[in-house]
């Protein structure tokens, strides 16, 4: 087969066209700091790089979930910590009304600061958190309840404790599920308030005996709040344990997506320079492979 000049011209133009090719993706890979900047470059590394990067994304969203539990516990936590002190005072002033020395009037004071410890039993179970009552289950946007407390008669209204028990699970891993709330029945319901009421009227009636009674009965309100606040402290060491795993799977994640997309500064450099050589080399023999033409002759 004769190799005409046309032949030569067109390989030389199409070789260095090459040559561009090359150089322009190693400018490309240095400017973006990726193997690819689209999925033609490689159809391998953009799929595993999907994949990474929902692993990633779905890592993150676990974290955020895991950040709403721990404003939800967190807060249970310190109202329950109030509730605490405030059963607990009341149980003091319960063990002071039983000394006979007290007489109706000093009763009469201490029935009074019970009567405000009750409305802040209330206040607490009403705590409203990003607007959410944290202590009504999943009916966060419903108030759990509603004041008077007491109808005209004085006594618990079972109606005004609307309380929901269902438990607010999210989801902070892959297939695990972790209860935020607390069943509330218990603390704030009709039985810690009426035990409360109880007191409220011994006291205005002078009944001794009926104020040493309720110390057993605020002593269950106590126990209730504090066995309520040891499985929330066990599912927050648990939710401390679920972030650390996340934070280990996100820094994998991370590291074998940019070992993937990520390219070689030093590698990528070392080629374009080596490119560059092989351009210029290139271009310096064509230019003598390439034979002058009759037209060079007649100018």
């Amino acid at each position: 087969m004769r190799v005409t000049q046309s032949m030569l011209s067109n390989n030389m133009l199409r070789n260095l066209s090459k040559s561009y090719d090359n150089m322009g993706t190693y400018m490309d890979q240095l400017n973006t700091g990726k193997k690819i900047n689209r999925p033609s470059d490689d159809p391998v590394v953009a799929v595993k790089g999907m994949d990474y990067r929902s692993q990633l994304l779905q890592v993150e969203q676990y974290q955020r979930n895991t950040n709403e539990v721990h404003n939800w516990m967190d807060n249970t936590d310190d109202a329950l910590d109030q509730a605490t002190k405030a059963l607990q005072r009341i149980r003091e002033l319960a063990v002071q009304a039983s000394n006979d020395t007290y007489d109706d009037s000093e009763r009469k004071n201490i029935k009074e600061e019970i009567e405000q410890l009750k409305e802040h039993l209330v206040d607490i179970a009403n705590t409203n958190v990003n607007g959410k009552y944290i202590f009504n289950g999943t009916n966060t946007d419903v108030q759990p309840i509603t004041k008077p407390i007491t109808d005209e008669t004085g006594n618990i209204d079972p109606e005004k404790l609307k309380i929901d028990s269902s438990p607010v699970n999210i989801e902070v891993s892959k297939g695990i599920e972790l209860k935020a709330n607390v069943d509330a029945t218990g603390i704030f319901g009709e039985t810690s308030f009426v035990n409360i009421q109880q007191l409220i009227k011994d006291l205005d009636d002078g009944n001794q005996e009926g104020i040493e009674a309720s110390l057993a009965a605020i002593d269950d309100n106590i126990d209730n709040v504090l066995n309520a606040r040891a499985d929330l402290g066990a599912r927050m060491n648990r939710l401390d344990l679920i972030e650390n795993r996340l934070g280990s799977q996100e820094i994998s994640a991370t590291q074998m997506m940019s070992k993937n997309e990520d390219i070689d500064y030093e590698e990528v450099i070392t080629q374009l320079i080596t490119q560059e050589s092989i351009h210029r080399a290139a271009l310096s023999t064509g230019s003598r492979i390439i034979q002058p033409t009759l037209v060079d002759f007649l100018r």
